[in-house]
């Protein structure tokens, strides 16, 4: 079973209820000298708004409503920067100051290992995902993408030098994607990743179009990001989504470690220099090393349903908060696993025999508790983690943060 760390670390736009005031992050970029960088690309994180700097080195980023922000900065020659932005009750004005990138291509292929290969497309699968729509999905760019892997941790990690290029002809979008850390863990199978996304509208026909608009409204819905945007507004269950709790149990078929690890010893020790080799020995040993290896818990679904106002609670404006225990197991009603998904993904979750053939995930809470938005947006990147069909979703099925449904 493959797992997947919430990765919408991009912070997200929310709406004060009662407010129709537009607001605006504007400011200068400068480099380290003090001098004005023109022609700067200036992007907000999770959505299609974005400009670039004038002559003066200046931009404004308008039409904005209060919410919590990440401005992403590229310019060729310069590391790409970031900076978070809160938007109250008035406009803000920042000052922003590019480094040289230094790095310069040629060293980055001498670094590269005879693996790195194998590594990226192990980061492409992880990042991009495995879907339908991950087959039209290409990143443009994979030179600014260096690997190290940790030979004694088994670990994966992939860093980026500038923003990945992402052109994804399945939705209609053009990604330039800010990767904050990727991590893959060949000893857990869990993948964490994070990062700030600016989405630009492809160009095409207008049936090509049209075949996006439904090709994005499938991606959204059944997503987390259309379960969370539905919590908040508490419609989760007019939405099609069930919330059962999965519930951790002590194991009764695995002994306690006390027990286990007295036989194991009991069974290992050299009597006079002499390891004991007989057969029933043998037996008796692989018997107490299998009970080693089985879960010290295991999980139970609970069938009766969560009710989203005993799991939800708003303690500030324009943010809902959860803190519960065990885990939650979500259905999505209104779409069906395929028998790809199911058969070959490797990231199906077990359901019982009379649920019919729902998408389920299945939702971990690693940092108590977890703050949302309107927009469905997560608060802290690290909070949540996801097995089932949201783990399986990846960048290849994202869509913008003020992604709006079409009217029918």
């Amino acid at each position: 079973m493959i797992r997947s760390l919430y990765l919408l670390a991009f912070l997200l736009i929310f709406s004060v209820s009662g407010f129709t005031q537009n607001l605006s992050i504007s400011g200068k970029v400068k480099d380290k000298n003090g001098e004005v960088i023109p022609g700067a690309g200036i992007y907000l994180s999770g959505y299609k708004t974005a400009t670039v700097t004038t002559n003066d080195g200046k931009f404004i980023l308008g039409n904005l409503k209060p919410g919590n922000y990440d401005v992403l900065v590229q310019m060729m020659g310069f590391l790409p920067y970031t900076k978070n932005v809160i938007l109250s009750d008035k406009s803000a004005v920042i000052e922003i100051t590019l480094q040289e990138n230094t790095i310069q291509l040629n060293e980055v292929v001498i670094r590269t290992d005879p693996n790195r290969e194998r590594y990226i497309n192990l980061f492409k699968e992880f990042f991009i995902g495995k879907t339908p729509n991950a087959t039209k999905c290409k990143i443009l760019n994979p030179q600014v993408l260096y690997t190290d892997y940790d030979d004694n941790m088994r670990v994966l990690t992939v860093k980026s030098n500038d923003f990945l290029v992402i052109e994804n002809k399945a939705l209609g979008y053009r990604l330039k994607y800010m990767l904050q850390f990727f991590e893959y863990n060949y000893n857990t199978h869990i993948v964490y990743y994070a990062g700030l996304p600016n989405f630009e509208e492809l160009k095409g026909s207008g049936s090509k179009k049209r075949l996006w608009a439904k090709n994005r409204e499938i991606a959204y819905y059944g997503s987390s990001q259309h379960f969370f945007k539905s919590l908040y507004q508490g419609r989760s269950e007019e939405e099609g989504f069930i919330i059962n709790k999965l519930i951790k149990i002590n194991n009764t078929s695995r002994p306690p470690d006390s027990l286990i690890n007295a036989n194991i010893k009991r069974l290992t020790k050299a009597q006079h220099g002499v390891i004991r080799f007989g057969s029933a020995v043998n037996d008796s040993l692989n018997y107490w090393m299998t009970l080693k290896k089985l879960p010290r818990e295991i999980s139970t679904l609970n069938r009766a349903q969560v009710l989203t106002d005993t799991l939800v609670r708003q303690y500030q404006p324009n943010l809902k908060t959860m803190n519960y225990k065990d885990d939650l197991y979500v259905m999505y009603t209104k779409e069906l696993e395929t028998v790809d998904y199911t058969n070959n993904s490797g990231h199906s979750v077990g359901r019982p025999l009379d649920v019919p053939n729902y998408e389920i995930s299945v939702v971990h809470l690693l940092q108590a508790p977890v703050h949302f938005y309107a927009s469905g947006g997560i608060h802290e990147p690290k909070a949540l983690l996801f097995e089932g069909f949201w783990a399986y979703e990846k960048i290849a099925d994202m869509v913008p943060m003020d992604y709006i449904i079409p009217s029918k």
